[in-house]
């Protein structure tokens, strides 16, 4: 397979936005309408605001229905909070148009009971999703390696499970199963809901005694690398969870044993996540760095798995 490594280049900053408090207008009698004004340049429109001290959640207007990732709590009748997870955004507003100290620490007082009751609630539905998770690979059969998504990535099964016509793929934090990735025949892929994603990961073929360790995202990828090299490879599942898992290897691993990322190449995405996240992670830990570099011009292509299929139909047109 053709590729392209190099040392890591220096990482972009990640960028979170910590933004000014946003006082609501004067015209405003309640924080309820003064809440739901500047939720609304935001927007997110139809909540029915309730001024009852609770932390409330919401759907964020760019993130899928269900993520519930917005959030607003109203400590007082003067005071409201608000923010989105995903973003780290954080908003004060109050009825009288004006910030000062005793709002403030209203705010900050508010946020922090936000963050916590998250917190918990987070705790409890990954709980609740690595008890699912583990019933359902329990119950489940070693994969047939004729289902439809292995011939089309022209894998083997290695550690995957099956249920019914529904892949499973392993995702293990810490040493304990967290999550499942479930592959439909088409190539549908979908957690479990609330399920534990960030530094968990799924192993295709065995860490002790191996030299050298690769990490990809997709598990196809990872099966591809491991075939093909006989390393063991850890799976990520996603560009942004590569950092996270490679610096948990890096800290269990001895420090002979070698770490390459190969990164997805998303040449046609913009910003090239793929490429870079990975430089990014790379660079957090010192390690190498490859990337596929393909013969096709107008294709689609992105992974190694993809490279794989991309040469072997160049030598089958030959």
């Amino acid at each position: 397979m053709h590729s392209e490594t190099r040392k890591a280049r220096p990482p972009m900053g990640d960028r979170t936005r910590h933004d000014a408090p946003h006082p609501a207008h004067d015209k405003h009698t309640t924080i309820e309408s003064a809440l739901a004004d500047a939720l609304a340049t935001r927007g997110v429109t139809g909540l029915s605001i309730r001024a009852d001290g609770d932390v409330h959640r919401f759907d964020a207007p760019d993130k899928r229905r269900g993520s519930l990732a917005g959030w607003y709590v109203c400590p007082t009748l003067e005071v409201a909070v608000f923010g989105f997870w995903h973003t780290g955004e954080q908003q004060t507003v109050t009825v009288a148009g004006e910030h000062h100290p005793i709002a403030a620490e209203q705010a900050r007082q508010a946020a922090a009971k936000a963050r916590r009751e998250r917190e918990a609630r987070r705790q409890q539905e990954q709980a609740q999703a690595a008890q699912q998770a583990r019933q359902e690979w329990g119950a489940a059969a070693p994969a047939d390696h004729r289902h439809p998504y292995l011939i089309a990535k022209v894998v083997q099964p290695h550690n995957l499970r099956q249920q019914g016509d529904v892949l499973l793929v392993p995702l293990h934090a810490e040493g304990e199963l967290v999550n499942l990735q479930r592959i439909r025949s088409d190539g549908t892929k979908r957690f479990l809901k609330r399920g534990r994603i960030k530094g968990a990961a799924s192993l295709v073929g065995r860490l002790a005694g191996a030299g050298h360790v690769y990490v990809t995202e997709g598990w196809a990828t990872a099966a591809t690398i491991h075939d093909a090299s006989g390393c063991p490879v850890v799976a990520t599942m996603t560009a942004n969870n590569l950092e996270p898992v490679v610096r948990s290897l890096r800290r269990n691993l001895p420090a002979h044993i070698g770490i390459t990322i190969a990164a997805d190449n998303d040449r046609r995405t913009p910003g090239n996540p793929g490429l870079t996240y990975g430089r990014h992670a790379a660079e957090i830990i010192g390690a190498d760095i490859t990337w596929p570099r393909f013969p096709c011009e107008d294709c689609a292509c992105s992974d190694f798995n993809d490279l794989a299929a991309c040469e072997g139909r160049k030598e089958a047109a030959a």
